[in-house]
């Protein structure tokens, strides 16, 4: 039986178990990523270790996130991160470089390799032909110590496309119709794989863009064919030599396939507040908007930009609106600044950010009270924009660019023919702004710099014999990172300071919750499905860690932060029957008996509800490595003992 594009790289990496669906295995990781709101903790956590130097191929430390320094916390953490990167051998990326996965698509994705990174886009190598996965920062500072990296055998899902995308469709559409398809947690425990006559008419960009958003279905990842296509990108990038060819065998056997026809898709838009809300902009049209943005690690390469000059060329935007332009990278600024688009962008009216995520994570460009967002995003999140009633739509670039000039909802369709846009054939190459990490003899005499606003890691406990405590928080279904531990610039600057970000914790959903705990100490929080998805940032577990949570009971975890549960040291629980949720209610004092030894041996636990007088059943589907974390008091204590 032939093997998918995903089975190939994880037969070439596996370290431990077998490729079975639903089981433990370990992967090799060749190169690693962090950026600056995660990044600060995981080299405090690498630290931890005592391992001296990075054992990865290639791990890059980027300053993307937390670029607004309105006080001196970001500006240390930065030079915090460049310290430790120069004395670890971790290639440093400067504040100004670019988005993360942008710059690392363009300068270091290798087809083929394995990546992981502390950030949930980290997909976005999957469009070069990568096994790129989000991670917390703990995996990810094991993988830089030469650790393995685990995850549960995702199955497969073949995404078949054909035909081409009409005139002014993008790959934003694509992703989007896939979004519809699939939800938000249709993707949990899959690995999505496209293929089809269709691919062959999509740049490396194009599929970026799509394996960047396959972190909204809530997938391992998202993977493209290294071919031809793939080859021009990395020749165009004076990596010609990374190239390896890579497809799917003709007899490979998908658990799921998705047939898509590129030649019927239309434009599409999320609109608020979930990824998988999707309508046309046909049923928008005409809709008054406030804002338009345009960037993020989705759609901010020079082909996308290029496309939104061409667009606003001549013309003025609406003065309804305030448009701003974020380029991915210096590489992208500087070919625009270098070809007249970035004239042309200017002479529009629109507002020029850094090269940097900026308002995809709360970090300004705040919309009005109310206002109509339109954004070419990954996520749009109840309040990630930082306005709390902001309504937020997910867009092509093509579509926010005509919508920023008419002031409305606008479908591109009625510019009449596309814009034919051409990769260049060589793209302006310079890395200056790329720091190398001193020699290996050099590496001890380096000082690490440490602001008064980085804070040790929260110290962790073995698991207890029996665990009770109250329910101090009980949410609903979709739970998201940024509901547990919020974005923005008033927050993020305390990424490395936990602490004071614990006054943060799940403000959106209750104000009360981090007095609760710290008035009993230790606490329960109840949930529903899907909960923990969107961003990878261990904060949401660290935070909760923190301030005393024991365990979280839920109908359904998403992939990345039960994980960063468990290494926290969490219990990370599932109702076998969904409709105890109904039985529990805020304040309940719940039981959890002889907890150690059922985690230890394995079984279903038992939760008694002393409030009530009640009991129920509840999973905790955890691999013998996990076990074992989770009785160690999380993924630190366990690699001190054993690693």
């Amino acid at each position: 039986m032939g093997m998918t594009i995903a089975q190939k790289i994880i037969k070439n990496h596996l370290v431990e178990g077998e490729m079975v669906v639903g089981t433990d295995i370990g992967l090799r990781i060749d190169q690693t990523l962090t950026q600056d709101a995660t990044g600060t903790m995981a080299y405090l956590e690498f630290e931890a270790m005592g391992v001296p130097r990075v054992k990865t191929e290639r791990s890059v430390a980027y300053i993307d996130h937390n670029t607004l320094q309105t006080g001196f916390e970001n500006a240390d953490d930065h030079r915090f991160i460049q310290s430790i990167a120069k004395k670890h051998g971790i290639w440093y990326s400067r504040p100004g470089n670019g988005i993360c996965h942008q710059v690392h698509l363009e300068r270091f994705g290798i087809p083929g390799k394995t990546l992981i990174g502390s950030d949930s886009h980290t997909p976005t190598g999957g469009g070069i032909g990568m096994l790129a996965m989000g991670a917390g920062g703990l995996d990810v500072a094991v993988a830089m110590g030469g650790g393995t990296y685990y995850i549960t055998m995702p199955s497969m899902v073949r995404v078949n496309l054909t035909g081409r995308l009409p005139a002014w469709v993008s790959a934003k559409d694509i992703i989007l119709e896939v979004l519809r398809r699939m939800s938000v947690k249709g993707g949990v425990g899959k690995i999505v794989e496209y293929g089809g006559e269709g691919v062959k008419t999509l740049t490396v960009p194009e599929r970026a863009t799509i394996t960047n958003m396959g972190a909204e279905l809530g997938a391992t990842t998202s993977i493209f064919p290294s071919d031809e296509i793939t080859r021009s990108f990395l020749k165009a990038q004076g990596r010609e030599q990374d190239y390896t060819e890579l497809s799917a065998d003709p007899d490979a056997v998908y658990d799921e396939v998705i047939e898509i026809n590129l030649s019927e898709l239309e434009p599409l838009a999320a609109a608020p507040h979930s990824p998988d809300n999707v309508k046309t902009i046909e049923e928008l049209e005409g809709k008054k908007i406030d804002q338009v943005l345009i960037g993020s690690c989705t759609n901010s390469s020079y082909l996308d930009l290029m496309r939104v000059a061409a667009i606003l060329k001549g013309k003025t935007v609406h003065p309804d609106v305030s448009l701003g332009i974020a380029p991915g990278s210096k590489q992208v600024y500087n070919m625009l600044a270098a070809n007249g688009a970035l004239a042309d962008i200017i002479a529009s009216g629109a507002r020029i950010l850094e090269c940097a995520c900026g308002p995809c994570i709360g970090m300004g460009q705040s919309p009005n009270s109310g206002g109509i967002s339109l954004r070419t995003f990954n996520r749009n999140f109840e309040g990630r924009s930082g306005t709390k009633d902001g309504q937020v739509y997910l867009v092509s670039p093509e579509t926010a660019a005509v919508s920023a000039i008419a002031g409305v909802f606008t479908d591109a369709r009625k510019l009449g023919d596309a814009v034919n846009i051409e990769l260049p054939e060589h793209f302006m190459i310079n890395d200056n702004m790329v720091t190398p990490p001193a020699p290996v003899e050099e590496a001890d005499s380096v000082e690490i710099l440490r602001g008064p606003n980085i804070k040790p890691f929260p110290v962790t406990q073995p698991l207890e014999e029996n665990i009770t405590a109250k329910t101090l928080l009980k949410v609903g279904d979709n739970i998201t990172t940024d509901h547990i531990m919020p974005a923005g610039a008033k927050i993020l600057p305390y990424r490395s300071n936990i602490p004071y970000l614990s006054k943060f914790c799940f403000a959106v959903c209750d104000e009360q919750f981090p007095e609760r705990c710290k008035a009993e100490g230790k606490g329960i929080v109840v949930g529903g499905s899907n909960y923990g998805q969107g961003s990878s940032r261990e904060h949401a577990a660290l935070v909760p860690l923190y301030l005393g949570i024991k365990a979280v009971i839920v109908k359904s975890f998403a992939r990345i932060h039960k994980a960063n549960l468990i290494n926290a040291g969490i219990l990370p629980l599932e109702f076998v029957n969904e409709t105890d949720y109904d039985s529990i209610d805020l304040m309940d004092e719940l039981e959890l008996a002889d907890i150690r030894s059922i985690i230890d041996n394995g079984g279903t636990v038992k939760v008694t509800n002393k409030t009530k007088g009640t009991s129920f059943e509840v999973s905790c589907e955890l691999s013998r490595r996990q076990r074992d974390i989770i009785l160690a008091g999380g993924l630190l204590n366990y690699t001190r003992e054993n690693v």
